[in-house]
This record gives C-alpha cells, structure tokens and sequence, in this order.
C-alpha cells in the first residue's frame, strides 16, 4: 500500500469550544484509506475522531511550499473527557505510515497544554504607530460582539480607542469549524507614542483576555521575537540576499534601499551643466512670476529661498512677495534690500495680518509674467526648475500648466528625504489627493480665468486652485525630477500632519466643490489617513451588469465566486454568465444544472472552441450579455466589499472613464493587484505587488483611486458599447497580455482606465500558478510578448505615463532605481 504519510500544520483548540482540540494538516500521498492511517490516544486510550475536509484553490496555496502537490485539507477534531488532564498525561498523534511502520507525529504534555488556553481564542498580529496614532490589528472568535479596552500599563489609565471590524479571510480559512459570524478581525485605532505599553483587553459578557504590548514605531529598526519571525518568512519567500538587503535597509533607514540624499545630490546639475542651460537662448521665452505669500518668515530661510530664485539658470522671472505679518513686520528691511538689489524681486505688504489665500492674492495682483509658479516662503528650488520648465514650453506648443516632483529638506538645510516622485498628470489620483503640490506653475490666461485662491479653503487652497485648472484644461504637463525642496519642520503638515486638521477638511470640501462645479453627485470621505479622499460616485439609474466567468472544471472555486456574488452584493441588477470552456468532470455539469435551475440571473453558455483562447471565451461571453456593463471575472476570485459593484460602476458610468479595476488579494492577504504599469519586472507588472494588507504603499497609492494603463481582467468592468466598438480582446493573445492590450486600446481611444481600491476581492489562484514550462508554452508566450510589446513599443519606448522614471522597474514598491 501507498504510504499515507501525515503532515501536521497546527495544533489548537477547537475555535468555539475549549474541550476540543483540532489537527490540521495535509497527507503526502492521499488514498481512500488515508483518513484511517490517523489515530489520536489519550495516553493508551483510543478516542473518537469528527473530521472535516477542505479543498479548494485556498487549499492548494496554503500547501504550496511543501514538494508534493495538496488538493484536499484534514481537520481532526476530538473530545476531552471532563478531567482529561488529571486522568490522563499525554496527547499522542499517531500516524500508520504501512504495515510495519507507524510514526507518532506529535506527544502533547495534556496539563501544560491545558493550563495555557486562552479563554477567547485571538491573536494581536501587528502593532505599530504611524503619525502619532497606534494601530493594533489581530482577531478574535466570540459569539457575542467583541468588545475592546486599551490601558496604560504603567498607571492603568484608559486610552480612548476606535474599533474598526476588519474581514479576515485568511482566519476563516483556518477555523473553518467556527460560523464565519463569530470570526472578528480588528484594527484598534488609538493614541500612542513610541515605546509606550498598553494593555490591550479583549472581552465579551462571559470572558476576558488580557495582553501587554508596546507600541512600535512603523519606521523603527527590526527587533522582538515577532520580527524575527516575519524575517524569517521574508527569507524563505525571497532568499538570502533579499533578506539581508531589506533589514540593511530598515535598520540604516535608507528611502526604499537608496541613500537619497547621496543619490539627489549625484543627479544635481553640475557646475558645467548650469553654465550650459545660463546660455542657451531658447525660442520662446516667457516670463516667470513666482508667487509667494510671507508671514514671519525667519530671516535665514527668507534669504535661502530667494538665493535659491537668483540662482535660476533661467533668468527672465520675477519674484513677488506678499507680506502680510502686518504693522511692524520683521521681515520688510529685508524685502527692500532685495528689491533694491535685483529689479526682479518686488513686494507688497499690508498693515492688517492676511491669511494664506488673500495673501497669495495680493502677490498675484502685482505679477506681470506670462506664467504665475507658487512656492511657500520658507522651501528651496533646484537651481535648474526654470530653465526645465521653460524648456518643457518650448518643446510643446500650449502648454497650460506643468509640475515637478519634491523632496523634503531638513530645517538645517544639509540633508534631503522623502521624495515625491509623481506620475504624470493623473485626473482620478488628483481626486483622491493633492499630489501635484509643488512646484506647480500656470499660463496667466488660465489664471484670469478660473479667478484668484479662494478663502473658503484656506489651508488647502492650493488644492482647490489646482482642481479648478483641471477642470478647464488637460494641458498639465510633469517634469519628472526633483526641482523643489519643501523644508519640513514640526507645525508643518509635510511631517505633522495633526498640526493642521483644518487643511484636510479644507481639502475634502475643495474635492466636493469640484465635483459640483462639474455636475457630478458623490461622496467624498477621509476613511484613512490624513489628506487622502475616497469618493463614492452615486450610481445614476439601476444599469444592469454582465458578469462574465470563465470556467473548466475547478467547481469549488466557481462556487466560491458565484456565491461571494449571491450573499454578498448589495447590487441585484445583474446577471451571471459562466462561459464553459471544454470541462472534463460530470461533477462540473451538474453544478451548472444546479446554478440554472436555482437562479434566474444565471446561464450557462457553452463556448464551441476546442482549444483555450482567453479573448475568444470572454468575446464568446460578452456577444450573449444583455448588460449595460461587462464585469470580467476570474472564477478564483472571491468579493469582499459588498459594494464592489456600485464602486465599479460608480466610476465606470462616467463618460471619461472606459475601464475600471478591482483591488486584489491573495489568500495570505497580501496584494496581487493594485494597478498595473507597463515595462515593470519585464513586459508589464502589477504595482505593489506582495504588499501586505493594511499598507498604503508610496504616498497612499494602494488605498487611492487613480488611473492606470492597465488593469488585470481578473476582475475588470468597461462599457458594453465600448467593448463592441473597440473590437473586444484580441484572440491573437490566446493567454497572455490580452486584457492589458484592451486596456490600452481603451486609453488610445480617448477613455481613461480607473483602479479602484474600495472593490475589494480575493483572488486565489494566481501566487502559485504554474510556470510557462514546456516548449509549447515558452514557444506560445514569446510570440505573445512580441506581438503586444511591437503593438504597444512607444511605452517601452517613452516609458508608463502613470508610473515615475525614477522608479525601478525590477522592484515593485515605487523603490528608488539606484
């Protein structure tokens, strides 16, 4: 007989009831028999077993690792006897190997193991602190509604907290004896400082757990048991030289692995390189007003940004000031030395103190250039920012605005962090942030015509200005280079953003003023972090939405999907559309069976194809819709947010818009889909990709809508109409690349293609998908990837619009490239 050899992944108590005791685990080579091969004594006595099998794609990624292929899980459940730790000394798993072989895979000290069970059983996953705020995420099984207590373990005072519910997929995955209902996933959100202990208390009305932790800043070097396990896991994920390399970079604090302020002082212009740009004569030489409003600004950081303008290799700018720091202000002998000792710096000042937005005003009223920059009075520009603006005008005709990218400097002035490197101009991403920031400069013309900085949104007034430029013009060009030095001190909300709570509310009311003057209807919230903005754009009528998924075989899985579909979503105008792909397995025929006779809003067509064409099925599929949307749907996919579909088609239904994406997990819960950007890791890559749940990734670009070149048609929604009128996927690429292809059709049309991060699923399969390995695949995917990267070479050429050159394109968390 086969050997049914037994691998054990945990041991525990059973999630609901603390008399029971759980083994889970796998079995090398599965037999009919295998289940009898597994016997559990209480010391000599035998005991009854309850079993449960799981098996699915969760299943298959779970069991990845291990060198032989897992289809099916083993939960062995068992009974103590009341006493069984007086009664009794060990806990044996004993496992029947052969005839003349057994092995006992685990002996468990019955009153240790006892003594240690937690009264509710729950785990504290992370703890960190980030801008001030801890965050403590874990889970906890109660049937009753999980209540939370946070004291100071030093003199027990209590710490106002929120409890946010969180879904966990990958503990349900794990209990799957416990209600999906009881299982709460948690992020307590409170306030804390570095190295501060809590007590976290978790309760129901029956029971308490209790446990001390201390608050870790985000940004803190690795320490403590726990990290040394989640090292551990990095090494066996990535290996030896990446392991090193990520706790070099923790522990030296390096921005993404780089020294930046080595690396932007070797990308600084040279001595040669400026006296260059100071002679070229370009053909076209507009004049530069550069803006700045002043309130006690100190003197030493007034005299470096305006060394900092006279040192432009560009000279034909002004510099204009307005100060309004009001009677007796210290800063005016200081404004007249300049003017009287560079005609292109003049001033205004009033006797009444001026807030930021009139103040900016008044500088704008005395400028004469054809462009008006804005700067803040206490920052530092690179001494090239006008010559690349000016040499950015002359290269394309009518352009309306441009901005760069930004770093921080420190109050000292020695050493440069944090850089901003944006995309090029993204209209949703502008939406959900203020990204463009500084240095930021605008045609006069287009200044007289959307009207000065409005009050209304003092301390974000930069940011409603910039909405309304967009709203009448598309001609928003980046630079993307470091050409402005924003100096980051204490008050500023560059590095406290609590300092300064007005401007985000500022900023949301600035995003729902422009979606008025636009005459769209939507919410917009702060939901996570400071200066970020969700919008829920209402859904105008009730369209209908055809969900297309393809299907061979693989039935667990399709059942998950559908049935996420069917219990979840609060959306109901929508039909379901399995297009069967060639399946083998009478099982498979009898779930469609099943699915048609039960529901109405599902059907089953059956492709004639013989062999596996992704375009052609999903084509197939898209000819039999009867909706207005086309939601394409990976079968190993499974919705979270009960709203996915009003998010997809919230952002769809608009006019600009032609394809909207999902963000996507793995079971692991870390990020399989977050945007994807062409010429990454190769042909094309998914951004933030392995990204753990829970981080918002480089400038807040995980949890911000925002336009792509492309999204994954794991879960893609576009118009029905434009589906048609492009001519659907491209049955050339039978396997690959085709839903990057439609999505860069749509762009090319004219249509924006939208990734929205409030569409939440999981997606199973992908993590541990097999490799191209046979002659026929490799064959097959080499021609594929020629035909899309000659189709599409002016990307690879010019580069991914939405993703930043200085970026690495082997690394996929927006990593400096080196």
């Amino acid at each position: 007989m086969k050997e049914n050899k037994f691998e054990l992944m945990y041991t525990r108590f059973h999630g609901m009831n603390d008399r029971k005791i759980v083994f889970q685990g796998c079995f090398e080579n599965e037999t009919e028999k295998c289940r009898d091969s597994l016997k559990i004594f209480l010391d000599d006595i035998e005991l009854k077993r309850e079993i449960i099998e799981r098996e699915g794609a969760d299943v298959r990624r779970r069991y990845a690792a291990l060198p032989y292929k897992v289809e099916r899980e083993y939960y062995f459940i068992i009974d103590l006897p009341k006493d069984a730790s007086i009664i009794a000394k060990k806990l044996k798993l004993i496992n029947i190997i052969s005839k003349n072989e057994t092995r006992v895979i685990c002996c468990i000290n019955l009153e240790k193991f006892i003594k240690n069970r937690k009264k509710i059983t729950y785990s504290i996953d992370e703890v960190k602190v980030q801008d001030n705020k801890a965050v403590i995420s874990g889970w906890a099984i109660t049937k009753e509604k999980l209540k939370v207590k946070v004291s100071d373990a030093k003199n027990g005072g209590n710490i106002r907290n929120e409890l946010k519910e969180i879904y966990r997929e990958d503990v349900i995955n794990i209990f799957p004896e416990v209600n999906e209902e009881y299982i709460n996933g948690f992020k307590i959100l409170c306030d804390g400082f570095k190295g501060r202990n809590v007590v976290i208390k978790l309760f129901d009305s029956k029971y308490v757990e209790e446990e001390k932790v201390t608050l870790i800043n985000s940004s803190t070097k690795l320490k403590s048991v726990a990290t040394f396990k989640k090292a551990y896991g990095y090494y066996k994920r990535y290996g030896l030289f990446n392991t090193i390399s990520k706790v070099k970079q923790k522990v030296l604090h390096l921005e993404d692995g780089v020294d930046y302020d080595k690396w932007i002082r070797e990308k600084m212009p040279t001595l040669e390189e400026l006296k260059i740009q100071k002679n070229r004569v370009f053909e076209y030489n507009p004049k530069i007003s550069l803006v700045i409003p002043l309130f006690n600004t100190p003197e030493q950081f007034l005299r470096e940004l305006i060394e900092s303008v006279r040192q432009q290799t560009y000279s034909n700018w002004e510099l204009c000031f307005s100060d309004g720091s009001g009677v007796d202000s210290p800063i005016n002998k200081i404004l007249e030395e300049y003017s009287d000792k560079d005609e292109r710096i003049k001033f205004t000042s009033s006797e009444k103190k001026l807030q930021i937005s009139e103040n900016t005003n008044e500088a704008i009223s005395i400028a004469t250039g054809d462009y008006i920059a804005f700067a803040d009075h206490d920052d530092l520009l690179s001494p090239d920012a006008f010559y690349e603006f000016v040499n950015l005008i002359n290269k394309y005709n009518e352009v309306d605005a441009i901005y760069s990218d930004e770093d921080k400097i420190s109050m000292d002035g020695k050493k440069y962090f944090q850089p901003h490197f944006k995309p090029d101009f993204n209209e949703y991403l502008l939406n959900s942030n203020n990204y463009i920031c500084h240095l930021f400069m605008v045609k006069k013309q287009v200044v007289d015509k959307i009207g000065p900085l409005n009050p209304e949104f003092n301390g974000s007034q930069d940011y409603d200005f910039i909405l309304r430029c967009s709203e009448i013009t598309d001609k928003i060009y980046h630079i993307p280079k470091i050409l402005y030095h924003w100096r980051a001190h204490k008050d500023s909300t560059a590095e406290n953003p609590e300092s300064k709570l007005y401007a985000f509310d500022a900023g949301k009311r600035a995003v729902e003023a422009h979606y008025k003057r636009l005459g769209i209807e939507a919410e917009v919230t702060q939901p996570e972090c400071y200066g970020i903005y969700r919008t829920q754009y209402n859904i105008l009528g009730e369209p209908k939405v055809s969900i297309i998924i393809p299907n061979k075989d693989h039935i667990l899985d399709l059942k998950n999907c559908i049935s996420s579909i069917i219990e979840k979503s609060t959306y109901n105008n929508f039909e379901i559309i399995v297009v069967e792909n060639n399946s083998q397995e009478e099982e498979t025929f009898k779930y469609y069976e099943s699915l048609e006779n039960q529901y109405k809003n599902i059907k089953i067509e059956y492709w004639p194809g013989k062999e596996f064409n992704y375009s052609a099925i999903n084509n197939f599929g898209a000819e039999k819709a009867k909706g207005e949307y086309l939601l394409f749907l990976n079968n190993d996919t499974k919705m979270i947010s009960s709203n996915c579909l009003q998010e997809l088609i919230g952002y769809c239904q608009n006019e600009r818009v032609g394809v909207v994406g999902a963000r996507l997990y793995y079971p692991d819960e870390t990020i399989q889909h977050a945007g994807v950007v062409i010429g990454l890791g190769g042909v094309a890559g998914h951004i933030f990709l392995n990204t753990p749940r829970g981080q918002i990734g480089y400038f807040a670009g995980v949890i911000c809508a925002q336009n792509f070149s492309a999204v994954t048609a794991a879960c893609m929604m576009t118009k029905a109409e434009l589906f048609r009128k492009i001519g659907g996927f491209d049955v050339k690429l039978a396997v690959a690349f085709n839903d990057l292809d439609y999505c860069l059709k749509v762009r090319k049309s004219g249509k924006l293609v939208v990734y929205n991060p409030y569409a939440e699923l999981y997606h199973y399969e992908s993590k541990s998908r097999k490799k191209e390995d046979t002659k026929e695949k490799i064959k097959r995917l080499e021609k594929e990837t020629a035909f899309f990267t000659k189709r599409w070479n002016s990307y690879y050429l010019n580069g991914d619009p939405y993703y930043n050159p200085n970026f690495s394109k082997d690394k996929f968390d927006c990593r400096v490239a080196k």
